[in-house]
């Protein structure tokens, strides 16, 4: 069974990757938001902003090989 479905990459978007340091090759934008965002214990690096933001900038989780697992299994919880 393919997996094909849990790796998109658009590298033609203006952003492309849209986190420093990430490795390009094997960024996946398929989540470009991520849908842990809401939860407060997503298991990603963020940190708060001085308004109560959750700031996620530094979180590459759902980019990196294995975030589609993770996320999914994350949801289901």
């Amino acid at each position: 069974m393919s997996h094909y479905y849990q790796f998109f990459q658009n590298d033609k978007c203006e952003y492309f990757p849209c986190h420093k340091g990430a490795k390009k090759e094997h960024f996946n934008c398929l989540f470009c938001f991520c849908p842990l965002y809401g939860k407060e214990n997503c298991g990603g690096n963020y940190s708060y902003t001085k308004t109560g933001r959750k700031d996620c900038s530094v979180c590459i989780l759902p980019h990196s090989d294995g975030g589609y697992d993770y996320i999914i299994r994350k949801i289901e919880e």
